[in-house]
């Protein structure tokens, strides 16, 4: 009996997610109130990316789009906060959906995992969630609240939580603010206008694409950096736009290929600044965001080996003061109660022939 129901509850628990529904309604996103917001009225839930954003919904759906939520919040004091929250298939795509709607004019906030403000707009993502919050009034409390927020989104596990590692080549030396652009598909990389069209990118090829816009003595430069799967696929790639670029204005880009790394400049630059630039982009095959590299006391075996020493060290010196302490307690006690408890001769575990006392007779005396 207790077999049948064990079979029983297993089957249940293996065939439960078979018979979930895959149009039940996602888990939500914005809490019902937070830092003194309290939400008011009703909230406004879709699954279509044309509900977020009508112009840009295919861009959305590039990024990985899940799911829309949008509500309004007041406070006590009157004040209202309209809060519009996309969720993603992982970290990444809410990071390019940051990168692709920040502007160049917005200040850099300390909230959530990247955020950027311009008067009353406050943009910022936390984990795989994008956050648009529009104050009717900032005070100076909007910062902290939004951080407050930013703690009670619900996070992603498992690898969807983890950033892209391209971003980090960008060279910092005469960046413009903002003008970086995380590109996962081919309609993102069309806004971006960089020379190099996504035919020649391809994006079927497991391609991911970062813009970032420089300051040159010309005006300026852009710097479009494509990562592909293998250093193999990322030179047929790289020969393949080469290849187009001389047939039709063999000086308007300059191209190069490091590691996995397809790195074209263009833009109103010399040719010495433009190598420049191509020289700044150097893939490293251990620079990661998100992986420890472990470079550190715990695991260093030169402190493995010092740590043993000192360990030996500590031994011998334990085993020097036990010794000397046993030692001197004996001499202690021999000194203070002689015979009592060391060398008694009860005790003596061997046999005297007591020669000194009964010395042997000679024949003569007998």
């Amino acid at each position: 009996m207790r077999l049948s129901k064990l079979h029983f509850v297993l089957l249940l628990l293996l065939t439960t997610p078979l018979f979930a529904d895959p149009h039940a309604p996602a888990a939500p996103i914005l809490p019902l109130q937070f830092g003194g917001w309290h939400i008011s009225g009703t909230t406004s839930h879709s699954t279509d990316p044309a509900v977020a954003d009508p112009v840009n919904a295919a861009i959305l759906k590039e990024y990985g789009f899940n799911d829309f939520e949008s509500a309004t919040y007041a406070r006590d004091d009157g004040r209202r906060l309209s809060l519009r929250a996309a969720r993603f298939a992982d970290t990444s795509g809410a990071y390019g959906a940051f990168t692709f709607y920040k502007s160049p004019p917005m200040l850099v906030e300390k909230i959530g995992d990247q955020a950027g403000s311009l008067n009353e707009r406050v943009l910022f993502y936390r984990g795989n969630i994008l956050i648009d919050a529009v104050f009717q009034k900032l005070s100076a409390m909007s910062a902290a609240e939004l951080r407050e927020l930013a703690g009670e989104l619900p996070l992603a596990t498992g690898s969807t939580q983890g950033l892209p590692g391209l971003p980090a080549y960008l060279p910092s030396q005469a960046y413009m603010k903002n003008s970086a652009k995380y590109v996962l598909g081919p309609l993102a990389l069309e806004k971006t206008n960089v020379p190099v069209p996504s035919q020649l990118v391809d994006f079927n090829a497991g391609a991911e694409v970062v813009v970032g816009k420089y300051v040159s003595s010309g005006g300026e430069a852009i710097l479009l950096l494509i990562s592909y799967p293998t250093p193999q696929i990322a030179g047929d790639h790289l020969r393949k736009i080469e290849a187009a670029q001389t047939q039709t204005a063999p000086s308007a880009i300059f191209s190069r290929r490091t590691g996995p790394i397809v790195v074209v400049v263009s833009g109103a630059l010399s040719q010495s600044e433009a190598k420049a630039l191509l020289a700044s982009v150097n893939y490293e095959a251990d620079v990661t965001w998100n992986e420890n590299t472990y470079f550190d006391k715990r695991n260093n075996i030169g402190n493995l080996v010092w740590n043993a020493l000192v360990l030996c060290g500590i031994l011998m010196a334990f085993a020097l003061v036990i010794g000397i302490a046993f030692g001197g307690l004996r001499v202690l006690v021999q000194r203070i109660i002689p015979e009592r408890v060391f060398h008694r001769e009860e005790q003596m575990d061997f046999i005297s022939l007591q020669l000194a006392e009964n010395p042997p007779k000679s024949r003569t005396e007998s």
